[in-house]
């Protein structure tokens, strides 16, 4: 994942685009950038994330951008951004988030109308810039991002800072949120909504599925209209949302909450508890519902120590990703010495580092151990967006289990189907095997009914891919 800030004012927005940008932190990245207008020329910055706070880096290069009244920043989980393109359509920024699925066949094509890419990272194309690019060829703004939306298999939702004022796009199915504020002095746009409380920033609009806008300090005029079609992205809700964001009218910690009421409806036969817990920092929403929906303490098992430890998945090697797991979380003796607990975490990717985290409460004399995770089992990597997305198919834990349980490595869709099935046997051969692995008691998933129910959207406008491979478009 990755995220945007956005600001059009009638004043100095520098501080508003700086702060907005760092509330986005926490959906995790290895660079952060910002770019500025200032009524003359843009102004640019891009620093890497991956041993310092986004704030740390840039807050010595604020006196560069003193004075603009329009900008943009991006917490980026790969490519550099943004890009700054000279083109027919004048001088522009970029930020995008998402992910390209087809980056390799967009860049034959444009490659082969002779167009150019100016910025490498590891032999590869920047996203980013060829979404740029693209933009570039159309005869307007509009078609420019037209012809985006058209061509990108995946997601791609955009920011484009302009000398005129700041255009935003959001994903021609939504799989990302967009949201407009207004201030007294102008409007901000952002992925998190959360980035308004504090800035003085009120929620106008969420733009639609494929929506365009144009948006300056004196108002917003649609570009494009909003289609009808929405696939937006349940794991917001599950795992990367920050809690005090909403999505299409849905409180992410609200969702959380309702998870974890639903898997404790589900888990009367599990008797002799003594308390509930959930793994920092989204684990605790769900782990908050379940104990109060079966009337048992709620404590803090896990406390996570945030000053100098990132979130997990931002590492992109695995050596330091599992160290960094195992490091910022730190066990409360006296909550788990012979207690018998019912811990709580968003999700199993690679099964890591609950495994870590069990054995963790196990050495400091925790007496069993009830694992509930409040999503399905993770069955298909993310095609859309930039999660449970590896080098193999196989750094799944569940894919490593049916590997095993069937001895090949070539599935139908049929086999993985029963799998993703919980009523099935396969199912519940697979969850047996994982419970093993990571040394639980006993283990169980939310049934992905359930966990749409808590969301509140009808399933057709959620993805729930990488728990049932479905598509609704």
């Amino acid at each position: 994942m990755s995220g945007f800030f956005g600001c059009v004012s009638k004043r100095d927005c520098v501080a508003d685009v700086f702060y907005g940008t760092d509330y986005h932190s926490h959906l995790g990245t290895k660079r952060g950038g910002m770019a500025f207008y200032d009524g003359k020329d843009f102004v640019r910055t891009i620093h890497s994330l991956e041993n310092a706070y986004f704030r740390n880096k840039f807050e010595d290069d604020l006196p560069r951008f003193e004075g603009s009244r329009q900008g943009i920043g991006i917490i980026s989980d790969m490519e550099s951004q943004p890009i700054t393109l000279t083109s027919h359509l004048g001088r522009f920024s970029l930020v995008a988030i998402g992910r390209i699925d087809n980056l390799e066949e967009l860049t034959r094509e444009l490659l082969g109308r002779r167009l150019n890419f100016a910025e490498l990272s590891a032999s590869r194309i920047n996203p980013t810039e060829l979404v740029a690019t693209l933009v570039s060829l159309g005869d307007s703004f509009r078609e420019g991002i037209e012809l985006v939306q058209s061509k990108v298999k995946g997601s791609c939702s955009m920011l484009i800072l302009t000398p005129e004022g700041i255009y935003a796009s959001r994903d021609k199915y939504g799989r990302t949120p967009v949201v407009v504020g207004r201030g007294g002095d102008g409007y901000a746009i952002a992925t998190e909504s959360s980035a308004f409380a504090n800035l003085d920033y009120r929620v106008e609009t969420e733009l639609k599925p494929a929506q365009t806008l144009f948006i300056t300090a004196d108002g917003i005029r649609e570009i494009t209209p909003g289609g009808k079609r929405k696939q937006i992205c349940s794991f917001m809700w599950v795992y990367y949302g920050y809690p005090s964001s909403c999505y299409e009218g849905v409180n992410v910690e609200d969702a959380r909450y309702r998870c974890g009421c639903a898997l404790a409806r589900r888990d009367e036969d599990v008797r002799d508890v003594d308390l509930v817990a959930g793994v920092p920092d989204s684990g605790v929403g769900h782990a908050i519902g379940y104990s109060n929906s079966r009337r048992l303490p709620y404590k803090r098992a896990f406390v996570k120590y945030t000053p100098t430890w990132p979130r997990s998945f931002m590492p992109q090697n695995q050596k330091m990703r599992d160290l960094v797991a195992k490091m910022k979380l730190l066990p409360n003796e006296a909550f788990i010495r012979g207690s018998r607990m019912v811990l709580l975490d968003d999700s199993i990717v690679r099964g890591t580092q609950l495994k870590d985290n069990i054995v963790k409460l196990t050495e400091v004399g925790a007496r069993a151990l009830h694992i509930r995770i409040a999503c399905p089992p993770l069955i298909y990597p993310c095609v859309f967006l930039n999660f449970s997305t590896s080098r193999s198919t196989f750094d799944l834990f569940t894919r490593r289990v049916i590997k095993e349980l069937e001895g090949t490595e070539e599935f139908s869709e049929e086999l993985l189907r029963q799998y993703a099935d919980p009523d099935s046997p396969k199912h519940a051969a697979m969850v047996e095997v994982m419970r093993r692995r990571i040394g639980a008691d006993t283990l169980r998933f939310q049934r992905l009914e359930d966990l749409v129910r808590a969301i509140g959207l009808p399933k057709e406008e959620l993805c729930t891919h990488c728990w049932d491979n479905s598509s609704y478009l």
